[in-house]
């Protein structure tokens, strides 16, 4: 049986390799194309909250930024941005801005804390016995965060209060070690060690030097500020009014010389070190986003033409910052006075001075308290200026990474701790950082700190870098600012925690924890201080910052016509979501429908006090949880299977047309005893042999194919060439087999083209070629249904590309469907088209060879070529006019169903690719057409 077929193949040699041809090349485009959409694809799970106002539907971050543990449980933590600085270019972000549906994308750039004074009112009026000449009282300052919970005592300081007359360093003038002007018109040396410290004039005449430590510490960035102590001289007036430095007065009236200011009430200055998160942001992106413009409650908004300000003094840079109303800190500090009437500080060494002052009788004088957000708006209440609120260092700057955990049986997660970081992360003396450290970095840490790396300031290039407040917002006035009860993913969204359990509950008070003053803490406080994305180059210039190529930390996306959670506006989002992680490569998540996902958490005991806590944290659990997965869009593959349909059609014609040709040799066969079941698998047989043939090729043309094309195809996936192809050739020739095998032997004697008995003469070529093809229907069918069905896909790949600018979103049966254009699908698309040309253009060929004689029988009457030309022509013509209309209306009314409605444009797209689709089968009727000057007339009327 096999050299039987295999002679038989080799008799009909040109139509053997016709129809390898046409199973390899649909079977290597099949192959080849489905390798084109082995690509990045959201998968969407989750509950949705259908009652959503979020302020964006789509969180953009690095690639990688997603921890395992939100992967896994479809989550997002609290102030993800806290511990996420840069990495996503501004390439990046222009790819996700020319993302088709992309309505706003807002990015933000996490810079890192800058520490800040925040100064707090200690009113000590009571503390003074009016009726000494000379008193200390000693401060004794106690420092409280996370609910009271975190205690620790700080190094004491004193408020000297003298009747006698006090003079300070002169503001005027120029001061040298030497000689240095003070306010009485005179100079003096600086003290060696207190530098030009305030002076006591004493009844005699004589001037002796109050020691100032801080001047001795020089700049005490790397110190605590438990350890910063001072002493205050504060002049007690005749009537009754305390006169004193403007830095020992909180709230003094008028700067005389050497800014000396008076009050009524001994309020003395206390400034805690506190850190604020900076941010950089696109200023009209973050208003369309969030409303930022709208929440500006004193001063101005953030300019987009806002750039780093040179200042007077060599290499004095100023950052123009938007801050906030509202520092969201629990903190405290409460302060114990005690009066030391025998303690004398005048003229005393430093060396010697604190020893000296606590020694003699201590009276309990009081105590005050007062917080970081009191202090905060205090400082606000002044008002904006050059030299008042607000402002802060950014000679060091510290970010702070994400915290680790150990998953418990039940679920909870527990905080790893981390050793408090080295003090030298937070600068020094040597960066010239004016402020010590907050005192809360002592503490267990829970976060990893890191400095972020930017150019140091040297005594021979002095650099002093600060920020300074232009305008003031508040937070609550932002959009999707809500209820923690609600999604804790705005991004200026506080993070609190409240008791999990009895225990944790009484010892908060039942008060939920919030951020304290510790950058290193579990709860990072959201981005307090923002300034322009286009500042960032300015800052970290010669830095050796990795941030500087990749500043954006987060984009937040909202998409267009998409208002409060649909099915249709799902769809939206997760296709725009789908489109920005095929361009970008970023990690995407859906926001849209997301709702809190309450998590238990516990909290190991800190250094200072505070007691183990199990609390529970509202993450945000994504209502449309987006997972990037490796798989192959379906809807293409759906395209691709059209290409073997197509292919199939036409070999199965093919194959019927060759079982018609050897009709007298099947029923001489059957005449010698073969069976029909032989007779059958013969012709099974000789397409089989074709399709493992063509697979084989196929096998091997696949891999250098894909390769060539920049598509990774795999010889994984090229081995499905294989049996795609045996596949594909049994089926087309199963009906043909079948047919043979049935067939009886008188068959034979039967005319191998039928009689079109419905048809009227014909008077007209077009009536002729019309008759001809009805003579066929089957064949005639077969082939304006393959094209039909390349119209009908590339009417539809076409309209979602035009139309609909490459995407179709809408609701069928209830469920919501899209259709994204890929180069693949049009490529499949197009190669249906031409597969369905080529078939009407065989069954032309078909025609031709089965009404030979007839042809002949007409050129013999006198038609001439061109006659017979422009007849196969008219028959190609109608068969295209058939499968193109008939495909150009069913890919219309698919369209039309998903989007629901018919617009002009989808008509005309439509109606385009009806036309092109008559044009290519017109051009592949030329083949066949040309073949009738081949027709040996002579010997096929000699035949008839």
């Amino acid at each position: 049986m096999l050299s039987f077929i295999w002679r038989q193949l080799r008799g009909r040699a040109g139509r053997s390799v016709a129809l390898l041809v046409g199973v390899l090349v649909a079977t290597t485009g099949f192959v080849v194309l489905t390798g084109a959409t082995t690509t990045s694809r959201l998968d969407v799970t989750g509950t949705v909250e259908r009652n959503t106002d979020a302020a964006y539907d789509i969180l953009v971050r690095p690639k990688g930024a997603r921890t395992p543990l939100e992967a896994e449980r479809r989550l997002v933590q609290p102030n993800y941005l806290s511990g996420l600085f840069g990495g996503i270019t501004t390439a990046q972000y222009d790819q996700v801005q020319a993302v088709t549906g992309v309505d706003v994308a807002a990015p933000i750039a996490m810079l890192g804390y800058s520490t800040a004074p925040v100064t707090t009112a200690m009113d000590l009026t009571d503390a003074v016995d009016r009726s000494l000449d000379r008193q200390v009282i000693r401060i004794d300052p106690r420092f409280v965060a996370e609910r009271g919970l975190s205690t620790a005592p700080g190094r004491a300081r004193y408020l000297y209060v003298t009747k006698h007359p006090i003079i300070h360093a002169s503001n005027d003038g120029v001061s040298s070690s030497d000689a240095t002007p003070y306010t009485d018109g005179r100079s003096y040396p600086w003290d060696e060690t207190c530098g030009p410290s305030p002076r006591e004039v004493l009844p005699d005449g004589r001037t002796q030097s109050i020691c100032n430590p801080r001047y001795a510490m020089g700049s005490p960035g790397a110190y605590s500020e438990r350890e910063d102590w001072a002493v205050m001289p504060v002049r007690l007036l005749p009537d009754g009014r305390f006169e004193a430095h403007v830095n020992v007065l909180a709230d003094g009236e008028g700067h005389g010389p050497g800014y000396v200011t008076t009050s009524d009430r001994l309020r003395i200055r206390y400034d805690l070190t506190v850190p604020f998160l900076l941010a950089a942001v696109d200023p009209a992106a973050e208003d369309r986003l969030v409303g930022l413009a709208g929440t500006v409650v004193e001063g101005r908004a953030l300019r987009p033409d806002d750039s780093v300000i040179e200042g007077s003094r060599r290499g004095h840079h100023t950052v123009p910052v938007l801050t906030t109303s509202r520092p969201f800190l629990d903190e405290e500090l409460r302060v114990g006075a005690t009066r030391l009437p025998a303690a004398r500080p005048g003229g005393m060494p430093l060396a010697d001075l604190e020893r000296e002052l606590r020694r003699g009788p201590a009276i309990p004088a009081g105590d005050a308290s007062a917080d970081v957000v009191s202090g905060w708006r205090s400082r606000l209440a002044e008002g904006l200026s050059p030299t008042g609120c607000c402002f802060g260092q950014l000679q060091d700057i510290v970010q702070a990474g994400t915290p680790e955990y150990d998953r418990l049986p039940d679920g909870t997660l527990r905080v790893r701790p981390l050793p408090p970081a080295a003090p030298e992360v937070y600068g020094g003396h040597q960066d010239f950082n004016p402020y010590p450290r907050p005192w809360l970095t002592e503490d267990v840490g829970a976060r990893p700190l890191r400095e972020l790396s930017l150019k140091k300031s040297t005594p021979k290039e002095p650099l002093w870098r600060e920020w300074r407040a232009v305008g003031v917002f508040d937070p609550q006035k932002l959009t999707g600012f809500s209820d923690l009860g609600k999604v804790p993913l705005e991004t200026y969204e506080p993070p609190r925690a409240a008791g999990a359990d009895a225990a944790s509950r009484d010892a908060l008070g039942g008060q939920p924890l919030e951020p304290s003053g510790n950058p290193a803490g579990y709860l990072a406080a959201p981005p307090l201080l923002l300034t322009t994305l286009t500042i960032v180059p300015e800052l970290l210039t010669d830095g050796g910052s990795p941030q500087a190529k990749a500043p954006i930390s987060a984009i937040r996306v909202r998409v267009a016509d998409v208002d409060g959670y649909s099915e249709h506006a799902a769809e939206q989002v997760r296709l725009v979501a789908e489109r920005i992680a095929q361009v970008t490569g970023l990690d995407v998540d859906i926001t849209l429908g997301s709702s809190p996902a309450p998590q238990a958490v516990e909290l190991p005991a800190g250094s200072f006090g505070r007691p183990a806590l199990r609390l529970t944290e509202n993450w945000s659990a994504l209502g449309v949880a987006s997972v990037i997965t490796k798989a192959v869009d379906r809807k293409s593959v759906v395209l691709f299977v059209l290409v073997l349909v197509v292919c199939a059609l036409f070999l199965g014609n093919a194959v019927a047309a060759a079982v018609r040709d050897r009709r007298s040799e099947l029923a001489v066969l059957a005449c010698l005893g073969w069976p029909a079941r032989r007779i059958g698998t013969l012709i099974l047989g000789e397409v089989a042999a074709l399709g493992l043939a063509a697979g084989l090729l196929a096998l091997a043309l696949a891999v250098p194919l894909g390769a060539a094309l920049g598509i990774d195809v795999g010889w994984r996936r090229a081995l499905l060439a294989v049996p795609v192809a045996l596949l594909l050739a049994l089926v087309a020739g199963l009906t043909p087999a079948l047919r043979a095998a049935r067939a009886h032997p008188a068959a034979a004697l039967r005319p191998a083209v039928a009689t079109a008995r419905w048809v009227r003469r014909p008077r007209t070529l077009v009536g002729l070629a019309l008759a001809n093809l009805a003579r066929t229907p089957g064949r005639t069918l077969l082939g304006a249904g393959a094209l039909a069905i390349g119209v009908a896909a590339l009417t539809l790949v076409a309209a979602a590309g035009y139309a609909f600018r490459g995407a179709i979103v809408g609701s069928l049966l209830g469920d919501t469907v899209s259709l994204s254009v890929r180069g693949a699908d049009t490529m499949a698309a197009v190669a249906t088209v031409l597969l369905g040309a080529a078939a009407v253009a065989d069954v032309l060929y078909l025609n031709i060879r089965d009404r030979a004689a007839e042809l002949a029988t007409l050129r013999a009457v006198g038609w001439s070529d061109g006659a017979l030309g422009r007849l196969i022509g008219y028959e190609g013509l109608a068969l295209g006019l058939l499968g193109a209309v008939t495909g150009a209306g069913l890919g219309l009314t698919g369209a039309a169903w998903l989007v629901g409605a018919l617009p002009g444009t989808l008509v005309t797209v439509a109606a385009l690719v009806a036309v092109a689709g008559v044009l290519v089968t017109s051009m592949a009727a030329l083949v066949p057409a040309a073949l009738l000057r081949r027709l040996p007339t002579a010997r096929l009327l000699a035949e008839e």
